[in-house]
Order: structure tokens, then C-alpha cells, then sequence
């Protein structure tokens, strides 16, 4: 559907699936016969299974740190594993010689490096920090070669286990609006409510701010959902280590009432939050700056955050959640964007690559009479009265329907704030 699958995993792929709806567009790319063999060889009338070394990619893996575990009268160092600076999980030199032994079973062809030699006395500080790094050096030339980091003995030796995660705190780190990153120690069975206190106390979150702003996954490029109180924020942390920065956990705002923002007192943390916020929204083109773009540059400066924010708040778009492009069912071809705000609901036209075109549907709040999240269909559906026509249900294709859900939720119960004047 539009969307380069290069090097995505198997629930990423199905998720761009089910969010295509009705309609599945697949792109072929044809290659040389020589180009085919290599990726897909014919079987070896012989026996010998031919497998590809030489396909590598460099992976960040590393092993900065070691610990001590006590656990049922036992007394052991374990080694912690890290993907592009986010924990993985811990493991003991003997599971490492497990895996050595695994793979050299199944990948005989390959010439693997030597694991650091075993010693039957206590190591030292010094020597345990050598087998740290001949450790780390170990996984990454294993890890580089595609086909074994991708083997089952990787994949599970590089997964928790129950044990594992009931067992052993590790370091997340969530990025603040101001860009600032904060590092919570936690379970790595916490739920994202739990994460959320932690933080609460570790970065020094107000009570605005802990009433306005909540914890966000960074998906794509130039969109952040909401997590849900129950997902576990560690396994989204691991399952993303491929993401540009340095954590795809992050702080937004969940606030859409600009009445309720007025509100907040002169120097309060939480305006400050929002005014860092409106200039990100800014620079990504959710806030349509058009002609007033030069004077919202000028103002861009924390001791000017009152008159940028005084600006933006005039531009459209303001305190708008803007969803990225999907598949709906009142169109026969091309996508939508769904765009949340407190005045209303928009769905913009645009092509299956994200164009955006000239056509947009807006409907108030007061003509949405219905709306629902189907997890089966991976969509959102809601209802609208139509002037002298029957109500119609209209079905929105995307894997963030839940968000989607929220988002509705949410403006239902400010509108609630605003007319009982809370």
C-alpha cells in the first residue's frame, strides 16, 4: 500500500495489511536470475544447504554494564544486553556458551569468533570487565551476519523470559517535550500507568502537567500515540530499537481545550511543555503557519513563549492531533487523514502515498452520534446525522484505532469541562 516493507517484521507487515481495508496493493520488483539465486538458491541435489554469510547490516548491540543477582541462595554476574542504548535483557556467561554451542550446530559453515575462555575461580573487577567486552564483541560480529541474527537461538537468547521479566529492573528513557530525556529505573513488567507515576516523581512532573500530558509512543515520523494505562512501555522500548532517537517513548500533551491551557498560571511547567510542543507541531506542518511562519520564528525563544503561543493558537490546526494517512470506506480510491480537534472532526483527502488533495470532510461533534474501536478490522468506525438523510456509519482503516477511540474520549469529556465551566 504505498509502504516500503524493507527489512519490517512479520506484525509490522500485518499490520499494513489489515489497515489497507478492502484494498491491497502490493508492488513487484523484479530482479536479475542471478540476483534471484542469491536471494532464494535452488536446493542442493547433494544435501548441502546453501545459507547466505554475506548479507550483514550493522546492529547496535552492546554490553555496557554487568550485575549481581542474588536469587535462591545463589550469588551470580550477569552481563547486560542493550540494542541502540535500550536494555534487552541480562544473561549469564554459561548462556552465552549455549548459544555458542547452538549456533556452531546449526550454522557450521561459519567461521564464528572465539567466546572469551571460562575460569573456574572468582573473577576480579578487571577480569570480568575483559569478558564483558569479549562478550559484546562476540554478538556483535554474530548479530552482523542477517541470516543468524534472525535464527530462532538469537531471537530467543536475546528475549526475556518470564523469570527475566518479573526479576530485573532496567533504565527506560522518555523524552520530555523541552527535548530533555528523563531515565526511570522500573520493572521491566511495569505498565505504561506505572512507568507514568515513576516519572511523575523522577522528572519533577507538576500537577498540571501530570493532568495535561501522559505517556506517548513515537511510531512514525511526526507522530506519537497515547499508550493505553496496561501496554507494557518496556517491550515497545525494545521492539523499536531501530527508531532515529534515543528513546521512542516520549511526553505529549493530552489536552485539547485551549479555554482549560489559558488557565494555567504564568511560569507553570506544563505551559512551558505546551509552548515546546506548538513548536514542534509548527515545524512538522500541523499548525499551518502559511504567511505568519517568519513571525513565529522570530518568537521562537522560551522567554517568548507567551507571544508565540498567543500566535499559534490563532493558526489552524492548533491542538490538533493529525493522524497519519489510511484507507476509509467512503472512498473508492486514495486515503484519508483523520485529524482530531475540539472544534471538530476532519478527514482530508489525499493519495495512497499521502498527498494531500483539495477535498476535506469536517463534522462537528454535535453530528457524531456514535463511535467505536473493532480490533478485529483494525479500524475505527463512528456515526454522523446527515441533514435530511439518514445517519451513516463510515469505517476508518488504521492500526492506531484505539488511539483514534481515546482521542474521542477525550474531546467528549473537555466539552463536559467546558459546559459545566470545571
Amino acid at each position: 500500500n504505498g509502504v516500503s516493507v524493507e527489512g519490517a517484521t512479520h506484525k509490522q507487515v500485518v499490520d499494513l495489511i489489515k489497515s489497507g481495508g478492502d484494498c491491497l496493493t502490493l508492488t513487484v520488483i523484479s530482479v536479475t536470475q542471478q540476483e534471484a539465486d542469491r536471494l532464494e538458491p535452488q536446493e542442493d541435489q547433494s544435501g548441502y544447504s546453501y545459507i547466505d554469510y554475506s548479507d550483514k547490516r550493522s546492529l547496535p548491540i552492546s554490553i555496557p554494564d554487568y550485575g549481581i543477582i542474588n536469587r535462591n541462595g545463589e550469588r551470580y554476574i550477569v552481563f547486560n544486553i542493550h540494542m541502540a542504548g535500550r536494555q534487552l535483557c541480562s544473561r549469564r556467561y554459561r548462556e552465552f556458551a549455549n548459544l555458542h554451542s547452538l549456533l556452531r550446530k546449526e550454522f557450521s559453515g561459519f567461521n564464528f569468533p572465539k567466546l572469551p575462555g571460562k575460569w573456574p575461580f572468582q573473577l576480579s573487577e578487571q577480569q570480568l570487565d575483559t569478558r564483558r567486552r569479549g562478550l559484546e564483541q562476540y554478538l556483535e560480529k554474530v548479530c552482523a551476519v542477517r541470516v543468524i541474527a534472525e535464527s530462532d537461538a538469537v531471537q530467543d537468547f536475546l528475549t526475556d523470559t518470564e523469570d527475566d521479566i518479573s526479576a530485573a529492573p532496567v533504565d527506560i528513557k522518555v523524552m520530555l517535550p523541552d527535548h530533555e530525556v528523563s531515565t526511570v529505573s522500573v520493572k521491566k513488567s511495569s505498565n505504561a500507568q506505572v512507568v507514568w507515576e515513576i516519572l511523575v516523581q523522577r522528572a519533577n512532573l507538576t500537577a498540571y502537567t501530570q493532568q495535561y500530558f501522559y505517556l506517548f509512543e513515537i511510531v512514525e515520523y511526526n507522530f506519537e500515540r497515547k499508550l493505553q494505562p496496561h501496554e507494557i512501555p518496556h517491550q515497545l522500548y525494545v521492539q523499536n530499537y531501530s527508531t532515529a532517537s534515543s528513546t521512542c517513548l516520549c511526553v505529549r500533551r493530552w489536552l485539547f481545550s485551549v479555554p482549560k491551557e489559558l488557565t494555567l498560571p504564568d511560569g507553570e511547567q506544563a505551559g512551558r511543555f505546551i509552548f515546546y510542543q506548538a513548536v514542534d507541531e509548527v515545524n512538522r506542518g500541523n499548525i499551518r503557519a502559511d504567511g505568519r511562519l517568519y513571525e513565529l520564528k522570530a518568537l521562537q525563544d522560551a522567554k517568548k513563549a507567551a507571544d508565540y503561543l498567543a500566535l499559534a493558537r490563532t493558526l489552524p490546526g492548533y491542538g490538533d492531533v493529525v493522524f497519519p494517512h489510511c484507507s476509509c470506506d467512503s472512498r473508492k480510491e486514495g486515503h484519508v487523514v483523520p485529524a482530531v480537534g475540539m472544534k471538530s472532526f476532519r478527514l482530508h483527502a489525499c493519495r495512497e502515498d499521502g498527498s494531500l488533495e483539495a477535498q476535506m470532510v469536517e463534522l462537528t461533534w454535535d453530528s457524531i452520534t456514535r463511535s467505536e474501536s473493532d480490533e478485529e478490522s483494525m479500524s475505527f468506525c463512528f456515526q454522523y446525522n446527515r441533514p435530511d438523510k439518514p445517519a451513516r456509519w463510515v469505517k476508518v482503516y488504521t492500526p492506531y484505532h484505539a488511539f483514534l477511540a481515546d482521542c474521542f474520549d477525550r474531546i467528549m469529556e473537555e466539552r463536559k469541562w467546558e459546559d459545566s465551566g470545571d
